[in-house]
């Protein structure tokens, strides 16, 4: 079995370059850990994928690998650059002041990703009062080998709903709710990201994301419940009283 274009899979994987073995991203968080490429804020979950599709993308090499596959596969995907992260560009590599840097110029040391011009690079070189700055993606030029685990393939409404909000909320999984009749969802918004810079955005991609991939779907709401906690730490406590002793 393969999967049709536009089809919502989960997969694990740990990716590396081939040419050096640096391992540099990883859905498993106890790779990230063994890795020391670990990160406190990124949740660590299998990776949401539409095959064929520019909503949840992987490197071409990939999803042209993964569409071949069906669920329970493991296996390792070789990405050549022109399916990965491309070429290198030598016209990409810059000279740029060192002031232009401003604040950071003292700050900065070669490697270190920067933002100029509204562009992001990598510090190759410094010297002379000048920075190289390479626009290049860090593993442009790079054979990137991906471990992968197809664990599953979306197909029920509520599994594809499911697999949408854990991928676009950013909190635990325990913490997400929904409630899935007929041609509606409900999606409670959880506590933790009710005062969310970026909430309105998340829940626009949420329902873009639905509307796409449940098509059966009608209507999406968003339930945002506030509690008053000042008012629940006032409220008296109502103690039990003691059942009466019966005389003789």
């Amino acid at each position: 079995m393969t999967f049709d274009k536009g089809s919502l899979i989960l997969v694990d994987y740990t990716a590396k370059v081939k040419d050096t073995e640096e391992i540099f991203d990883t859905t498993i968080e106890e790779d990230a850990k063994k890795h020391s490429i670990h990160e406190q804020n990124v949740k660590y979950q299998p990776k949401l994928v539409s095959i064929g599709e520019v909503s949840y993308p992987v490197l071409k090499g990939l999803d042209e690998a993964l569409a071949k596959t069906a669920v329970g596969d493991k296996l390792t995907v070789e990405v050549t650059p022109d399916k990965g992260f491309g070429e290198r560009d030598s016209g990409k590599v810059r000279m740029i002041p060192i002031r232009k840097l401003g604040e950071d110029a003292e700050k900065v040391s070669v490697g270190d990703t920067i933002e100029v011009d509204n562009k992001r690079g990598i510090i190759r070189f410094i010297g002379s009062g000048r920075v190289q700055v390479d626009y290049n993606h860090r593993y442009a030029g790079k054979t990137i080998l991906f471990d992968v685990n197809v664990i599953k393939s979306l197909d029920s409404p509520s599994d594809k709903v499911d697999g949408i909000l854990k991928n676009r909320l950013p909190v635990e999984d325990t913490k997400i709710a929904f409630d899935l009749k007929d041609k509606e969802v409900s999606v409670t918004i959880p506590e933790d990201i009710l005062r969310a810079d970026g909430l309105q955005i998340m829940k626009h991609f949420i329902q873009l994301d639905i509307f796409k991939f449940v098509p059966t779907l009608e209507k999406v709401n968003f339930v945002e419940s506030h509690i008053n906690k000042q008012a629940q730490e006032k409220k008296p406590e109502i103690k039990e009283k003691a059942p009466e002793q019966k005389t003789a």
